[in-house]
């Protein structure tokens, strides 16, 4: 009698390729929002006059107490238009972990950054997030790029 032929040890199956992560896809941003924002910081701030506007020549005391009225002007225009929430609701300071798959959009992992998540870190800031948006509708014939008209006085 012939022995039987010894069986062929099982062979490890390949390991999977590794799986590409899906390009993300790139939506173009509305140039009409952005400019009806920068509109809105220009009517209710002076924004965009203060920011043009060469300072140099100016003291100190000058620009502050305009940096004073423009942060009060925008902060009025945002409050207006935004709700504006922190993405974290620890304060700042408080020690936190980020387990795996942390929304990276959301949170920014600085300083010494080793290996994966999960991480355990300091929070240094909140974040902010809009979670509601009121700005105003636009008719079809308004021109957004004017941010603020020309003023003619007569």
């Amino acid at each position: 009698p012939v022995a039987p032929a010894p069986a062929a040890a099982p062979q490890p199956a390949p390991a999977p390729a590794p799986v590409k992560a899906p390009a993300p896809e790139l939506r173009e941003a509305s140039p009409q929002a952005a400019l009806q924002l920068l509109g809105l910081l220009q009517r209710d701030a002076r924004f965009i006059d203060f920011v043009e506007e060469d300072i140099a020549g100016y003291a100190d005391a000058d620009i502050g107490a305009a940096a004073r009225l423009v942060h009060d002007g925008c902060r009025a225009a945002l409050r207006e238009h935004f709700t504006i929430v922190p993405v974290r609701d620890e304060a700042e300071g408080s020690r936190v972990t980020l387990p795996a798959g942390f929304d990276a959009t959301a949170v920014r992992v600085t300083g010494n950054v080793v290996g994966s998540a999960p991480f355990t870190g300091t929070i240094s800031h909140r974040g902010w997030r809009v979670a509601d948006v009121r700005l105003p509708k636009l008719t079809g014939s308004h021109d957004a790029s004017v941010l603020a008209p020309a003023e003619v006085e007569l």
